[in-house]
């Protein structure tokens, strides 16, 4: 996936969710919560990225945007706390890097629209589904094993020639997801 897509997508999830159009002069908030330090988010390739397409759908930080950034510090027993103050602050949507940042803001609001970027949002508990995720929460699951069966699907419709598909994971990795992309394969 390239990094414009998954920018692109992630602004889009938020900005459906709050039916925003390019043409709206309304300023907006977004609040982004991550991990990291603060200064970090912006040397993200991907935030750089998502930072761009906001730009190119004419939402310019300083004029119609504000993005407030926030760290949890790496420190989870203080992401309920922080969860809570920016929901506070009431922004339109906050945009979170971790499964625990996601659970710790839903439970602070149901209602706050979440844009997630982690992994295995599923089986943690994020989202009931791909096609029906339910609840406040939407974005980009980075190792769903549905994700990997549907870009297979998406590649033999599109190269139905293709016989043989590589996949290149760390070493350490194969054991735990080997078997499951082979699954996906199948179905």
């Amino acid at each position: 996936m390239r990094r414009r897509d998954f920018a692109t997508g992630l602004l889009l999830a938020a900005a459906t969710r709050r039916g925003w159009t390019r043409e709206q002069a309304k300023r907006h908030r977004i609040a982004i919560i991550a991990s990291r330090p603060v200064a970090l988010i912006d040397d993200s390739p991907v935030f750089q990225a998502f930072f761009e397409e906001l730009r190119r759908l004419g939402l310019v930080e300083g004029q119609n945007l504000t993005i407030e950034r926030y760290s949890g510090g790496g420190r989870p027993e203080g992401y309920a706390d922080l969860a809570r103050q920016v929901v506070n602050r009431s922004p339109e949507v906050i945009v979170v890097g971790t499964n625990p940042i996601a659970h710790a803001v839903r439970t602070a609001s149901s209602t706050m629209p979440i844009v997630w970027i982690g992994v295995e949002g599923i089986r943690d508990g994020l989202a009931a589904s791909l096609a029906r995720p339910g609840g406040s929460v939407t974005g980009v699951d980075m190792n769903d094993y549905e994700v990997w069966g549907k870009r297979l699907q998406i590649l033999k419709e599109a190269v139905p020639s293709a016989s043989k598909v590589a996949f290149l994971l760390l070493r350490d990795t194969w054991e735990l997801n080997g078997e499951r992309l082979r699954e996906m394969s199948r179905r």
